[in-house]
């Protein structure tokens, strides 16, 4: 599998960057700021739409949780788009055992409290028109891989222009108080609950 790489000045370089281009391309962020146990660690389940999704979570971690910043990508974004891997991104190399490894060892960053990992249930772009999100099986092998110690995030993001020239981002977050026991049917249920909610704000929204 391809792991995480470690450099401080390309981390930093780009942290700021990635803020820069969001204020430069977006009229507006908006988000909620959803509360989190800080002993435990973040798993971000997100709707995947643009080339932008991981930039925004990863601006809202720096902004609300404060995690070190993981996300799982697919193996031609990590080698196509060489930084990804300075901001915490890591995926499957080969298709098979390599990518119940991967699995596994998300569920391993997610023991440690100090880290968030974003994950893409979708597993691949669909339009940000849908009515559900669709979940793989993968979510609750890498849920199960861990000690289940985790502060589950809900993420549904939209973006509308209204009158602007420059469209602006709604990014609604829920912390969702998981069961004891977690199906992937439990979970997907529950995650597009909060992605229904969602688009009616969205709909409610005047500018």
């Amino acid at each position: 599998m391809y792991q995480p790489r470690k450099n401080t000045i390309v981390y930093k370089f780009f942290s700021w960057y990635i803020q820069f281009i969001i204020k430069k391309d977006f009229a507006a962020f908006n988000f909620d700021k959803a509360e989190i146990n800080q002993n435990s660690s973040v798993l971000i389940l997100a709707n995947h739409f643009s080339w932008w999704d991981g930039f925004f979570i990863f601006y809202i971690n720096k902004k609300i949780f404060k995690k070190q910043f993981h996300v799982l990508v697919n193996a031609e974004n990590y080698n196509k788009v060489i930084f990804l891997k300075y901001l915490g991104a890591f995926a499957a190399e080969n298709r098979g055992k390599d990518v119940l490894e991967t699995l596994n060892y998300a569920g391993k960053l997610l023991d440690n409290p100090d880290n968030l990992v974003l994950v893409f249930p979708q597993g691949k772009l669909y339009s940000n028109h849908l009515t559900s999100i669709s979940f793989e099986k993968g979510v609750m092998q890498m849920i199960n891989a861990s000690q289940k110690k985790i502060n589950i995030i809900f993420a549904a993001t939209f973006v509308d222009f209204f009158e602007r020239r420059k469209a602006s981002v709604y990014t609604y977050l829920q912390n969702w108080e998981n069961e004891e026991y977690i199906s992937l049917q439990l979970l997907k249920s529950a995650y597009n609950k909060h992605y229904d909610t969602s688009v009616v704000k969205q709909n409610h929204i005047t500018e």
